[in-house]
């Protein structure tokens, strides 16, 4: 009987627990309303959202770290909230170590942040993959060229264009910008970014022209020779009005120079590595040779109105005659791209939904240009290209990308 007794008062003690419980949501409707209210609130209930900043802010790559930080800034000062709620930064300083790396992403899976900034540095980007798809957290790295960071790798986009995407753009540029059937190309050995870009140009310029022979030749050089007249001799022999020159910045000033000397008359075409003051230096007045390179942000030019608002502030903050760098407006369009996916998504908490808003981002118009995913998390975007005129560097055009929308049949 003592036994009983006790069975019955536990009954007793649940029965009257759940009366208090049910008269306690009274309001609640239904099974899901319950839910929402009391089962889901531990994981539905943040005041703020939670974006991880995940850069080296310290050690041999705390500089561009604080670029890509300073980009986030301005975004976040701008635009602070998601969802109606406001938008927390939280750092982790990977301190451009691998190990640190290691521990921080672990830190930012248990904060559970909705989404991942960073990092500069592809080793460290590559460091966080796992983890980060394992927890179902998105994140999108802003200057990684590294196509491995994105492969195979469904949570993790880019801002920033791969190496070979230049190469097409260039290759865009002469074919409608400068109407050029022909080009050269002149590469460096054993370097496997200009493989790469060389390759994507010269199978472009194929497209476009409609011609298997649109690269006239290739010359391959070996980087940090002192003479490339012979090269650049079979160059002029060719005919070609282009020559594609995937080189270093002081390689790149060394070729050219050489070409204004022989007197040559072509337009060398380069990528972003030409951004660099060797090549402002070059005295190409009064010469048959024109400089032109591509670049991932043109800070002189507003190309739309968050690209002038990202401008207005940037000076703002650091002074009228300041230029933000190409990582500063790469890391705004980072932020930027990020709440855009949590606002369509509606969701802070569920990563796979925020995944797929990323994924759909279609010709977002960013500081750095107009921006799409493709369906490695790579961006499809406008490209500024620029020209050296009088010493400095001028825009001279911009390379839009061909939209293809696809459709799946049934």
């Amino acid at each position: 009987m003592k036994t009983i007794s006790n069975k019955a008062g536990l009954a007793l003690t649940f029965l009257l627990a759940l009366s208090i419980l049910m008269l306690s949501f009274s309001g609640c409707q239904s099974y899901e309303n319950f839910k929402e209210a009391f089962i889901d609130k531990g994981r539905n209930s943040e005041d703020t959202v939670r974006i991880a900043v995940y850069q080296p802010l310290s050690g041999p790559d705390e500089k561009q770290g604080k670029l890509e930080r300073t980009g986030i800034e301005i975004a976040h000062k701008m635009f602070p909230t998601a969802l109606g709620k406001k938008v927390e930064l939280l750092y982790f300083d990977n301190k451009s170590d691998i190990y640190i790396a290691e521990t921080m992403v672990q830190e930012m899976v248990d904060k559970r942040v909705a989404l991942v900034l960073g990092s500069y540095g592809s080793v460290n980007s590559l460091m966080a993959v796992e983890k980060l798809e394992a927890a179902s957290i998105p994140a999108i790295t802003i200057t990684n060229t590294n196509p491995l960071v994105t492969s195979y790798n469904p949570f993790y986009f880019r801002v920033s264009y791969t190496d070979a995407f230049q190469g097409v753009a260039l290759a865009k540029y002469a074919a409608e910008g400068m109407q050029v059937t022909g080009a050269a190309v002149m590469r460096p050995m054993k370097d496997d970014f200009a493989a790469a870009v060389s390759k994507s140009f010269s199978d472009k310029m194929v497209q476009l022209a409609g011609d298997p022979a649109a690269v006239l030749l290739t010359e391959e050089y070996i980087g940090g020779q002192k003479d490339y007249k012979e090269s650049l001799e079979r160059i002029r022999a060719s005919g070609a009005p282009v020559v594609f020159l995937p080189a270093k910045g002081k390689d790149a000033a060394a070729i050219i120079s050489q070409a204004v000397e022989m007197g040559m008359e072509a337009t060398f075409l380069g990528t972003d590595l030409w951004e660099r003051e060797e090549i402002l230096k070059l005295d190409l007045e009064r010469t048959g040779i024109r400089v032109v390179y591509s670049t991932l942000f043109d800070a002189n030019r507003a190309i739309n109105p968050l690209s002038e608002s990202f401008l207005r502030a940037y000076q703002a903050e650091f002074g009228e005659d300041k230029e933000p760098e190409s990582a500063v407006a790469l890391a705004f369009d980072a932020y930027l791209i990020g709440i855009d996916a949590i606002n369509r998504a509606g969701t802070a908490v569920n990563g796979d939904a925020v995944r797929e808003a990323l994924q759909m981002t279609m010709q977002f118009k960013g500081a750095s240009g107009t921006i799409s995913f493709d369906a490695n998390g790579d961006p499809i975007k406008s490209v500024a290209i620029k020209g050296i005129m009088n010493h400095k560097a001028e825009s001279i055009y911009t390379v839009e990308p061909t939209w293809v929308v696809q459709t799946v049949q049934e």
